[in-house]
């Protein structure tokens, strides 16, 4: 016999477990709160833009065949600018107790598409720290070319700069919560239906009908203990009452 649930079940499903559901969601939702303001390291990002030519005879004009032999560098100069040949001298001029591998992980390198200019990012749990990496990347970055690709005409478009109030990029306590929440909803909400899935106790005549497949005949109702004390205390008054008028007669 194939079980269905209407949409009332499920409503009375959800209605009896509301204190476990309710109960999970804000255990998730401070849990989240409390990580990501107390315990993750907040981390800061910089970054600065490098615009990148091919050594170029002054008096020639540069044309669209430049151009595109300038576009399909880029993504040799994005590998030239995280070689250990530049975060080497980067962490060695700014003290950085960091070797290029760690320095590596903190430096993320992009370019825009059809665009000389490449975007060099620096994350790293201070902001100075890493508007400082950010500049100096750029700065080793524009020396050193020259000599490895000859390439004399690096422009440094944009500086990082470190603001007054500066704000982590991550973590985003605010939408870590957020997703907490939604997270522990959807978990309590699916462990409360998994519990009364498995729950084999009979709880009304529906059960018994579904599980004995027989019609039922009739319905005992419950009386609480209340009702019970109120109907023999009114059974001993009318007796007493009989009583009395028996013996008055």
């Amino acid at each position: 016999m194939e079980e269905t649930i209407s949409l009332k079940e499920l409503l009375e499903t959800l209605k009896k477990r509301w204190l476990m559901i309710v109960s999970i969601t804000v255990v998730f939702g401070l849990v989240s709160g409390i990580i990501s303001y107390f315990f993750l390291t907040p981390i800061y990002q910089a970054s600065t833009q490098i615009l990148v030519n091919q050594k170029k005879n002054e008096q020639a004009a540069y044309t669209q065949s430049d151009v595109q032999t300038n576009l399909q560098l880029i993504n040799t100069y994005n590998v030239i600018i995280k070689s250990p040949a530049i975060l080497d001298k980067v962490a060695a001029e700014l003290d950085l107790d960091l070797n290029a591998s760690q320095l590596n992980s903190k430096i993320s390198v992009s370019s825009e598409n059809e665009s000389q200019v490449i975007n060099v990012s620096v994350q790293d749990s201070d902001p100075e720290t890493a508007a400082l990496i950010a500049n100096k990347t750029a700065d080793v970055f524009k020396k050193d070319i020259v000599t490895i690709m000859s390439v004399d005409n690096v422009s440094i478009l944009a500086q990082a700069e470190m603001g007054e109030n500066p704000s982590p990029i991550k973590p985003r306590p605010a939408m870590n919560v957020a997703i907490a929440v939604v997270v522990g909803l959807m978990a309590s909400v699916g462990l409360a239906f998994l519990m009364e899935y498995f729950n084999n106790t009979i709880k009304n005549e529906q059960d018994v009908e579904r599980e004995l497949g027989l019609p039922i005949l009739g319905i005992i109702a419950s009386i609480d203990d209340q009702k019970i004390e109120e109907l023999k205390a009114r059974r001993a008054a009318r007796q007493s009452t009989v009583r009395g008028e028996t013996l008055g007669s």
